[in-house]
């Protein structure tokens, strides 16, 4: 992991490996296909860098073939039993009871005092089970834990089930090869039941890219080579290769990262894109929805907007959160920052107050290693706002 100090020197942290993280089905595969370096996501392994390739370049290569993920970190819970439909829809301001078998939905899990606990990819795969693919932090906890009162019929567990992600503009072609046809009639945000071979398997339209992509969730963890090799094999004729989760498309996209843009201290309302996630008039309870009623009524005194930092490639990479002033007075920080190719201009995220959230607000910008930059407040996302991409 580098990190930079002041006046911009840099140095390289190890992280060591060992039982008390988590390895994924996919972790050997990925070390094998040039993996370098790696983070903690989860309690688990995550890729953060193959063979010192420039983050440009996996972008890149992103944007214009198809790529694979090791995102075998994103943790499973999955709710079933009885009550599980009543359970889950409890747990979100979303309403679930329009949420089909087969469909998915992106939605967050609320306090009751509105604070996010999480933001995860929720998949009905029958009428009477969900799973909720987790970000990062100890939700499944948290679930289990109202599940001790709730006084429902209902059974939490994480199940041996570890995704990996295949995105990109040809990712459509190369499900089609590994899947046959019909597996183009799945539609973004649906889920469906599928096997590789002999290698059992959930495929879902989804991803944290913006791009064209899908989800294949391994259920028998002892296949998790057979699938990665497989994959690769198969996406040969597309360029296909693996690559880190890309910071500067899930930015572009106006994808958040949880415990670093967002964590349990902020509500939806916060978020700009995820006021969306509390649905008002949703006919039936869950927890927070008396905090989160009187925040829509009140208002919110900050917000996480986006910010433009102009034409010029970063000095550095965030590896803490910059501090951000307005008039000489520090008013907020910035979570998360990169240079897009695609704009020829250096994005990310800011937390600022409600006053100054309006796009075009100036800001000052100290960097880690000491550089300023000058930036301003920008509209999310950066790319696609209707996400006609990942939806064609």
């Amino acid at each position: 992991m580098e990190q930079v100090g002041k006046g911009g020197s840099r140095w390289w942290a190890t992280l060591t490996m060992g039982p008390w993280y988590r390895k994924t089905p996919f972790t050997d595969a990925a070390i094998r296909h040039g993996c370098t370096g790696f983070g903690i996501y989860n309690h688990t392994y995550i890729p953060d860098r193959y063979d010192d390739v420039d983050p440009v370049e996996e972008y890149r290569h992103l944007v214009e073939h198809v790529t694979l993920w090791d995102v075998g970190c994103e943790r499973i819970v999955e709710i079933s039993g009885p009550d599980a439909h009543r359970f889950t829809n409890a747990l979100t301001p979303r309403d679930l009871d329009r949420c089909a078998v087969g469909q998915g939905r992106y939605v967050v899990l609320t306090a009751p005092d509105g604070g996010i606990v999480n933001d995860p990819v929720l998949l009905r795969l029958a009428e009477d089970r969900y799973w909720l693919a987790l970000a990062d932090s100890d939700a499944g906890l948290w679930a289990r834990g109202v599940a001790v009162h709730a006084g429902m019929d209902v059974r939490i567990t994480e199940p041996p089930v570890y995704p990996v992600q295949v995105q990109g503009p040809r990712s459509k072609d190369l499900m089609r090869d590994l899947f046959g046809e019909e597996i183009l009639s799945l539609r973004y945000y649906h889920c469906r039941e599928a096997s590789l071979g002999d290698i059992p398997v959930v495929v879902s339209r989804t991803g944290w890219t913006g791009e064209v992509g899908y989800e294949i969730y391994l259920v028998d963890p002892a296949r998790g080579d057979d699938l990665w090799e497989r994959i690769l094999e198969a996406g040969e004729p597309y360029r296909i290769r693996p690559i880190a989760p890309s910071e500067i498309r899930r930015i572009e996209a106006g994808i958040f990262n949880y415990g670093s843009d967002m964590t349990i201290e902020n509500n939806p309302f916060e978020i700009t894109g995820l006021e969306r996630m509390v649905e008002e008039g949703k006919p039936s309870d869950y927890i927070g929805r008396a905090a989160l009623e009187r925040i829509r009524r009140e208002g919110v005194r900050r917000k996480l907007v986006g910010i433009d930092l102009g034409p010029d490639p970063l000095p550095e990479d965030p590896v803490e959160f910059w501090p951000a002033s307005h008039d000489g007075r520090r008013v907020g920080h910035v979570t998360a920052a990169a240079w897009s190719p695609r704009l020829g201009r250096s994005i990310g995220y800011v937390w600022v107050p409600i006053e100054l959230a309006a796009p075009g607000t100036p800001l000052r910008v100290e960097t880690t290693g000491g550089a300023v930059l000058e930036g301003r407040t920008a509209t999310l996302p950066f790319v696609d706002p209707e996400k006609r991409i990942p939806t064609s």
